[in-house]
């Protein structure tokens, strides 16, 4: 053992300073990464060139609301010299800039900021480039740092919102708005650039209305894992293919469910039940599909698009409309999902890997109608009674008694009431604790928390309890090698092909036996070997046989896994290293050409890099009225999975594949691992490729 000041000695050695630093050779390289620029951005100064072409259906709201930024075109970044004098001066002039991160973190943020001090200090090294910290609050608050460029470069390519952090207040009062005004001007502001997702570029353009008179430019740019923030125009055209930090988190996330599928084939003892980060849209969970071949994947828009068509046409037989018939319900979920598992099982496979994303329960319709019920029911109570409905009624008896209560007042007056007495029954029949879930406290832009909710646990629990009605009735079992049947029999003394056609409904020359659905049990099993004359009354079943049964009857274990924070912080892939560092630079554009309301963006993702083009979106245009917190709210409409897609079609066309539900190896795939090669082309979303392809 070393003398008590020996660790002191250890500590001081310079190999042990380096090999304990925070400071590994893996981040150096990192922050050594140049990310390639686009060639627009070469040029001495860039213009804006309005492109015609593009067409938005344009909501009466947004014009009411946003009457100054309402009429913004699509701008493409173009190159120019600095001939035009009058040009070259407003781009060049010296600027103050404000940049504010807004919600969750998403990996690249970082190389936004550096993009746009490199492109400001470019056109003017006097120009100076602020920080908010801690998120909105930040600008409300007046908590500002001013960025250099050793502080830049220490975030540079790495993950997360580290350099001035995020937060996820709203801008959303006119106090909020009057003190954010008051923030800029002290500043002496010239712009604000707020990077986030959809609520936050929704933010952006309430901003840049409110602040147009006051000469202070608002620039937005899109930013979420889940890649829900995605533009076309009304005409189906792509704008913006994908938000930022979507490959980053997906990559993350499929490198972690790859590792589940080793060791699934490796000890083919678990179900491994993986939820991914997707609240609204299952964009992540097709990319994590794609990237690895997992044996079942859940997309949620598939799940609303489907349509039972022999219920649609009993009902047509009958005379009647059969409503419940389009969409998946969350028994019929839980029955295709256990019809793959038994499927893999009869081949020998009681194991697998499935992905879920978060969300899924909203796309199916009985809990969209609770959850846009339950919204509007606590939204009301707020506003009405000037408090929280969650603190008046804090346990989940509280909660239920309340709703019984608005059932019975719809019963004795008969008047129309969001909750009645049928919607009552129904939730009660839920388990408990998925109606604490459904009435969890909303987040703080109204949403129902999917992310808190175990969706993963909802939909198993059905799948388990319908796997042992299966297994009860002699369904759900496991297929038996011919060969270890054969082996078997042969060590115990006894004729296999005997007792196999006794045992087994295909007993042929098919690989992997199952046993008769008529033996469910050693009863069952003893009953059938006398029937066979096979056995008497007083004998006890042969070991050799008892053992071949045992073997049959599946144990059905999972472990479950989430995936949402590790892919928000982890490292950028050089995907969207490239893509983050060039929008930082089409934001400066923007900004030096006197834009306003726009959201910053990159055209022709899907392509290669030489065809990437940097252009400014206009964010009132594509704004529509939802249903927030049980009100409508003029709000930057998400975007989901489109299942006429080519990315989806070609999962959807290899689903029966990764299912793997045959004899012989899985299909999976082991996804690259993030590294910098210097050719972003090599390293691009998968989705978008097969969107490209399939055009």
């Amino acid at each position: 053992m070393s003398a008590p000041n020996g660790i002191e000695a250890i500590l001081s050695n310079p190999d042990v300073q380096i090999i304990t630093s925070k400071i590994n050779p893996e981040l150096v390289s990192h922050r050594k990464m140049a990310p390639a620029l686009c060639g627009v951005f070469a040029s001495p100064v860039t213009r804006l060139h309005e492109k015609e072409g593009f067409v938005f259906e344009i909501d009466n709201e947004a014009k009411r609301l946003l009457p100054n930024i309402i009429r913004n075109k699509v701008q493409a970044v173009e190159g120019a010299d600095a001939s035009d004098i009058n040009l070259s001066e407003g781009y060049r002039k010296q600027r103050r800039i404000g940049i504010v991160f807004s919600g969750g973190p998403a990996p690249g943020g970082h190389n936004v900021i550096a993009g746009i001090f490199d492109a400001a200090k470019k056109a003017n090294p006097d120009t100076q480039i602020f920080g908010f910290l801690m998120g909105p609050d930040g600008v409300i608050e007046n908590r500002a740092v001013e960025l250099t460029a050793v502080r830049i470069q220490q975030y540079l390519n790495l993950g997360g919102f580290g350099m001035i952090k995020t937060g996820r207040a709203k801008i959303d009062t006119p106090k909020k708005m009057s003190l954010s005004r008051e923030t800029c001007k002290n500043l002496g502001l010239n712009a604000l650039i707020i990077v986030g997702g959809d609520d936050s570029n929704t933010n952006a353009a309430f901003m840049a209305q409110e602040f147009y008179d006051d000469g202070i430019q608002v620039i937005g740019v899109p930013k979420t894992i889940d890649g829900d923030v995605q533009v076309r125009d009304a005409t189906g055209k792509v704008l913006c293919a994908v938000s930022f930090g979507f490959h980053s988190a997906a990559r993350a996330f499929a490198q972690e469910v790859s590792n589940l599928c080793t060791d699934c084939s490796s000890d083919m003892k678990y179900w491994h039940i993986c939820k991914v980060m997707g609240r609204t849209a299952s964009h992540l969970a097709l990319e994590v599909a794609l990237q690895t071949h997992a044996n079942i994947t859940l997309i949620g828009e598939d799940v609303a698009d489907y349509v039972d068509h022999k219920r649609i046409e009993a009902a047509e037989n009958a005379g009647t409309v059969d409503y419940t018939a389009y969409g998946m319900t969350l028994r019929h979920l839980s029955r295709v999902v256990c019809d793959a598992i038994v499927r893999r099982a009869a081949v020998g496979k009681n194991c697998g890997v499935m992905v879920i994303p978060e969300g899924v329960l909203e796309f199916i319709n009985e809990i969209q109608i609770f959850i846009i019920k339950l919204n509007t029911i606590i939204g009301v109570y707020n506003r009405t009674h000037d408090t929280d409905f969650h603190l008046d009624f804090p346990v989940l008896e509280d909660k239920r008694d309340y709703l019984r209560r608005l059932a019975k007042a719809h019963r004795e007056t008969s008047d129309l009431s969001v909750w009645n007495t049928r919607d009552d029954d129904l939730f009660n029949d839920i388990p408990d604790f998925f109606q604490e879930g459904l009435l969890l406290e909303r987040d703080s832009h109204g949403n129902f928390q999917f992310s808190l909710v175990e969706t993963d646990k909802v939909v198993m629990g059905l799948v388990k309890d319908y796997l042992n009605i299966l297994k009860e009735k002699g369904i759900y079992k496991m297929g038996i090698e011919r060969e270890y049947y054969r082996r078997t029999l042969v060590a115990a003394g006894m004729d296999p092909d005997i007792f196999g056609p006794v045992l087994f409904k295909n007993y042929d020359n098919t690989l992997y036996l199952l046993v008769k659905e008529s033996i469910m049990s050693l009863k069952t099993l003893k009953q059938a070997l006398i029937r066979a004359n096979l056995m008497e009354e007083d004998q006890k079943i042969p070991p050799g046989i008892e053992k071949i049964y045992n073997k049959s009857v599946p144990q059905f274990k999972t472990q479950t896994h989430f995936y949402g924070y590790d892919g928000r912080g982890s490292i950028p892939t050089e995907f969207d290293c490239v893509y983050t560092y060039n929008l930082g630079w089409t934001v400066f554009s923007l900004i030096a050409n006197g834009a306003t309301g726009q959201m910053a963006a990159i055209r022709n993702l899907e392509k290669k890099f030489s065809d990437w083009e940097p252009i400014g979106l206009p964010i009132a245009p594509l704004m529509h009225l939802e249903e927030r917190n049980g009100r409508l709210a003029l709000v930057l409409e998400k975007s989901l999975v489109d299942v006429r897609s080519p990315a989806f079609l070609v999962a959807k066309a290899l689903r029966e594949k990764w299912l793997a539900a045959t004899p012989g190896d899985d299909d999976y795939r082991i996804p690259e691992p993030v590294h910098f090669t210097g050719n972003v082309d090599d390293d691009r979303p998968i989705t978008l490729l097969l969107n490209d392809i399939g055009k």
